[in-house]
C-alpha cells in the first residue's frame, strides 16, 4: 500500500545505518528521491542547503531556505522539495532514531528520543537565528565533510558522535506541543498519505474522487479541503499530474503507441491523455518522445 510514496532506503552499509545524499537539479549521488519527489520514509532527515536556494513543503506547508541554512524533518513525514535554483545544492543525512538511543529501551530512547520523534513535531526550520541553530550548522558542514573524505579509521565513531551531540542541542531549545491542533496536523498528514498511496496504486484504474476520500474515511469535500490545504491541489488534479508522470517513464521508451500509453495510465481516451499532457508539460506526447530522443542521441 506504500510502496510508491515510501522509500525504504538502501544504505551504502546495513551494519552502520546512515547516508547522506547531495542533490541537485540533475540528479541525487547516490541515487535517492531527489527535486519535485513527493515521498516519505521511517527515518530521520537533517537537510542542508549547501549552494543555492531551496523551497521545501513539509505537510503542505513551503520553507525557503537559503546558503546554510537547513531542516529537520521527522520519520513518517511527508516532504518535497519544489524548488531549487538552478546552480543548487542540499545534502540530506539520513538516519534511524535507533542511532540516537544506543541501545533498546535504554534511558536516552524513553525520555530523549521517542517523545521527540513519536510527537506531532513534524519539521523544524534550523535558519541560524540563534546561537544554538548556529552550532547544529557548523556540525552539519563538518558531517558533510566527513562523509567526502576518505573514510578513515572510525569514521562511523566520528558521524554518530556528531549526530548525537547535533540531536542533544535541538532537543535542548524546543518545546514538544501537545494541543489538539497538533494531533489534528499529524491526523491529517496520515491519512493524506493514506490517500495518496491509493492514487499511487490505481492510477490506471478508473477511480472515484469518493474511493480516495473512502480511504482515509472522509467526507468528500473534506478529502478535498485535505488536498488543497497539504498539497495546493484538487485530487483530481493530482491524480491527472501523477498519470502525466507514469506516462512519461513509458515515452521513453518505444515499446508502446501514444493510445497504449494513455489506456495505461488511465485515460479512457487518447485525446483527453493528448490535451492533458500538453497542458502540463506544454508539448505532446509525440513531441516529449522525440526530445527525449535527441536528448539521448547526445
Amino acid at each position: 500500500m506504500r510502496k510508491q510514496l515510501y522509500e525504504a532506503i538502501q544504505f551504502p552499509d546495513e551494519a552502520f545505518p546512515y547516508i547522506m545524499y547531495t542533490h541537485t537539479n540533475h540528479g541525487s549521488i547516490p541515487e535517492g528521491r531527489g527535486v519535485n519527489d513527493l515521498h516519505w520514509h521511517e527515518e530521520l532527515q537533517i537537510t542542508l542547503v549547501t549552494k543555492g536556494k531551496l523551497t521545501i513543503q513539509v505537510n503542505g506547508i513551503d520553507y525557503d531556505l537559503g546558503t546554510g541554512q537547513g531542516i529537520f524533518i521527522n520519520k513518517s513525514v511527508l516532504h518535497i522539495v519544489t524548488h531549487l535554483t538552478h546552480d543548487g545544492e542540499y545534502v540530506s543525512f539520513n538516519f534511524p532514531e535507533k542511532l540516537l538511543a544506543f541501545y533498546s529501551d535504554s534511558a536516552m530512547e524513553k525520555n530523549y528520543v521517542l517523545p521527540y520523534t513519536n510527537s506531532f513535531l513534524l519539521s523544524l526550520e534550523i535558519k541560524g537565528n540563534t546561537e544554538w541553530q548556529n552550532q547544529i550548522l557548523q556540525i552539519l558542514w563538518e558531517m558533510k565533510k566527513e562523509f567526502e573524505m576518505k573514510k578513515n579509521w572510525g569514521w562511523q565513531y566520528e558521524i554518530s558522535i556528531k549526530t548525537v551531540q547535533l540531536w542533544l542541542i535541538l532537543i535542548s531549545n524546543i518545546s514538544l506541543s501537545l494541543d489538539e491542533s497538533s494531533k489534528y496536523i499529524r491526523l491529517q498528514q496520515e491519512r493524506l498519505q493514506l490517500m495518496l498511496s491509493y492514487i499511487h496504486q490505481n492510477f490506471s484504474n478508473n477511480i472515484t474522487l469518493n474511493e480516495i476520500a473512502d480511504v482515509a474515511h472522509l467526507s468528500v469535500s473534506e478529502c478535498t479541503r485535505s488536498f488543497k490545504k497539504s498539497l495546493h491541489m484538487t485530487p483530481y488534479y493530482y491524480l491527472i499530474k501523477y498519470r502525466i508522470k507514469k506516462s512519461c517513464e513509458l515515452l521513453n521508451s518505444k515499446e508502446y503507441t501514444i493510445t497504449e500509453i494513455a489506456r495505461r495510465v488511465g485515460f479512457n481516451h487518447v485525446n483527453h491523455f493528448i490535451q492533458s499532457f500538453k497542458k502540463h508539460r506544454d508539448v505532446t506526447p509525440n513531441e516529449y518522445r522525440k526530445m527525449r530522443k535527441q536528448h539521448t542521441a547526445f
